[in-house]
């Protein structure tokens, strides 16, 4: 038996006194303006905030942003840029290398990577030439695991190509 009907059947078989009623919104229901926002790596919070007005990911299943109330979900992220968008216009921006997004019926969401670091900290000069570096060794002729740590590189250093813009 697979685990989903296992699953199911453990569902079914509960006591009814323990189920707990699904929530729903109704038109009555104050809905927040503001998300609470937790950005953590393994080894510290980098960013906590009550006062976010948007999040810009970039989800595995595209480039999304998230308001207050939007619909629960969990996201991959893969490595890029994530804009924070404050209470009063002022926006911060972090790259991370992947990680998970969750946002939670109560406008909060909490985004957990294994890297992050505010974009002040890169050189836009350092990330092109890191790319062109990386450009070459993925075109050239070099040994496989060589070619695909390059695509790697590559891939994780081309969304902050935009860095320099900002400059």
């Amino acid at each position: 038996m697979n685990s989903f009907r296992v699953a199911r059947a453990a569902l079914r078989a509960r006591p009814a006194a323990f189920r707990v009623p699904l929530q729903r919104r109704t038109y009555a229901d104050a809905a927040p303006d503001k998300i609470k926002l937790s950005l953590a790596l393994p080894h510290q919070s980098i960013y906590k905030s009550q006062d976010v007005v948007q999040v810009n990911i970039p989800a595995e299943s595209g480039e999304m942003g998230v308001l207050a109330n939007h619909v629960p979900s969990i996201e991959q992220l893969k490595p890029g840029l994530i804009e924070v968008i404050e209470d009063g216009g002022s926006s911060k921006q972090f790259f991370l290398s992947g990680g998970f997004a969750v946002v939670q019926p109560n406008s909060a969401m909490s985004i957990n990577a294994i890297e992050g670091y505010p974009v002040e900290d890169f050189s836009a000069e350092a990330v092109k030439s890191q790319i062109a570096e990386a450009q070459k060794i993925a075109n050239g002729s070099g040994s496989e695991q060589d070619i695909a740590e390059a695509k790697i590189e590559l891939e994780v250093c081309e969304p902050m190509v935009s860095l320099g813009k900002q400059e």
